[in-house]
């Protein structure tokens, strides 16, 4: 197995404007080991599910895109209530647990982890994301971290921040949106919010920033890339989709992740802003499949 992607997945429950409640599968990391499913690459989820109803259609759909499950099933899957505004974006309410056993996957070899989301903040399993970098990490060849911030969820700002940064520290790639780098410093502009997150360690820097495109940067190139111009449905998934097209895009890649250059990160936020716009113009977190990228 080449990918391990570690965190929640759960059943978002959508609530539009005079339109009945829609459940589907979600979860931000669930979603990243989905969208690499798709675009074909072998990829494992490493997550804690429900032995419910809810958890039995999780399991399936994310079968269903060649992810690879490892979870012991037990209680109720955890949700996340979604209320679309008349602009497509969300507001969350949560109701979780993470609690993952890692036994599946602490003696396999793996090219690239993935850490993200509410998981890396949460008790008890934030400790098992611990365990296996510690174990992992000397032998994977890209560890890639995406926040998500859910200020609600993830305790106050200085304990968050800390642990946040703590993460960041360890990986090759971190990706987050400007509204998590609003959160996480407010009182920085966003090239300064750019160059802080760079000083934390990792090689590359993504901020995703809406319809106003995104910011990839490493400590020597900088590059602004547009979003995709697409008729947005609800903006659910986008930059899970965001993080996949990274993620398999770098996989593949033959040069360090500190050696890309202006080029070479023009490229990779133009495809990543490309896939995402896909899956923006599509109800609910339907990420891009292979098939989607030549049509």
């Amino acid at each position: 197995m080449t990918t391990l992607v570690i965190g929640e997945a759960l059943i978002d429950i959508v609530a539009t404007p005079d339109a009945p409640d829609r459940y589907a599968p979600g979860g931000a990391p669930a979603n990243v080991a989905l969208g690499l499913g798709r675009l074909g690459d072998e990829v494992a989820l490493l997550t804690d599910l429900g032995n419910d109803f809810h958890g039995g259609f999780v399991l399936s759909h994310l079968r269903a895109s060649n992810v690879t499950v490892h979870a012991a099933p037990q209680g109720a899957t955890s949700t996340a209530r979604a209320t679309l505004s008349a602009d497509g974006s969300a507001e969350y309410d949560f109701h979780l647990r993470w609690n993952p056993d890692p036994t599946p996957v602490k003696d396999e070899r793996w090219e690239a982890i993935h850490i993200g989301s509410i998981a890396a903040f949460l008790s008890p399993g934030a400790a098992t994301i611990d365990d296996l970098l510690d174990d992992h990490r000397a032998s994977t060849r890209l560890v890639t971290f995406d926040p998500n911030i859910r200020p609600t969820i993830i305790g106050g700002h200085a304990a968050a921040l800390a642990r946040f940064e703590e993460l960041a520290a360890r990986v090759d790639v971190l990706k987050l949106s400007d509204v998590d780098a609003d959160w996480l410093y407010p009182d920085l502009a966003e090239e300064a919010q750019v160059d802080r997150l760079l000083g934390l360690g990792p090689d590359l820097v993504a901020m995703t920033r809406g319809g106003e495109g995104a910011i990839l940067a490493t400590a020597s190139a900088r590059v602004r890339v547009a979003s995709a111009r697409v008729d947005v449905a609800d903006t659910i998934g986008a930059g899970d989709t965001f993080m996949v097209s990274l993620i398999h895009d770098l996989h593949a890649a033959t040069s360090a992740v500190s050696d890309l250059g202006i080029a070479e990160l023009t490229s990779l936020g133009d495809r990543a802003s490309a896939l995402a716009g896909i899956t923006v113009g599509r109800i609910g977190a339907d990420l891009p499949w292979a098939a989607d990228l030549t049509n």
